[in-house]
């Protein structure tokens, strides 16, 4: 475990934050984009896990983008937090390898992964990645994705059916011809969709990366 200050707590709307932690435990840290960090909430093995939007070895400082999905552990740990608060977390540790990346390069996500998008965007070796996003509220996410420098980003809304996914995926479709590799997180079923319909438009495994963030009604998938 490692022990840190929390020294910035930054609104950026009703359900994002963006927190910065700093510690001497936090400086000289292997960190690379794409891992993620286990932060401690409550007694016992509670804990959340963020993608780290950056990491300061020198200073001792990571940043992190938190969302209050819901009513559970991390969402009340997230809405309380304030400036000058101590905590504690595990990591970095391995989550999604996002080494040897090149453009073009697609990262479909949702509300979880803005995290992640604000990391590979600061570490992806040439050129930018597009994004889109499956939302709840999109004028929400355009807000937080301005906040981060992410205001390019493609916000699809999300449709009780799910038809919504039908655009994303002839769209990936589209960007796979021309030669993108693909990076897929955040819910676990549209994950496996895509992976699905690229692999059967012949896109190899190797330019897909996956990495589910959650599911409806489960647990520790990160």
């Amino acid at each position: 475990m490692r022990p840190a200050l929390v020294v910035t707590v930054e609104t950026l709307s009703p359900r994002f934050a963006r927190i910065e932690l700093e510690g001497e435990a936090l400086k000289d840290v292997a960190w690379t984009a794409g891992q993620k960090i286990q932060v401690a909430i409550g007694a016992g093995l509670s804990a959340r896990t963020y993608t780290p939007m950056s990491w300061d070895t020198g200073r001792g400082r990571t940043r992190l983008l938190a969302f209050a999905h819901g009513d559970g552990p991390g969402s009340r740990w997230a809405s309380s937090l304030r400036e000058g608060d101590t905590c504690q977390f595990f990591g970095p540790r391995r989550s999604l390898d996002l080494a040897g990346l090149e453009a073009p390069v697609v990262l479909f996500g949702d509300e979880t992964s803005f995290g992640l998008a604000a990391a590979l965007r600061n570490n992806l070796q040439a050129g930018g990645a597009l994004h889109m996003f499956e939302v709840t509220d999109v004028v929400e996410s355009q807000q937080v994705l301005d906040a981060v420098s992410l205001g390019q980003a493609r916000l699809i809304a999300r449709s009780a059916g799910e038809e919504h996914l039908s655009i994303v995926e002839a769209e990936m479709l589209r960007l796979a011809a021309n030669g993108a590799q693909f990076v897929l997180t955040g819910k676990a079923s549209s994950i496996q969709r895509f992976s699905r319909a690229l692999k059967a438009a012949g896109v190899a495994s190797s330019r897909i990366k996956a990495k589910a963030y959650w599911a409806p009604g489960k647990t520790g998938l990160d």
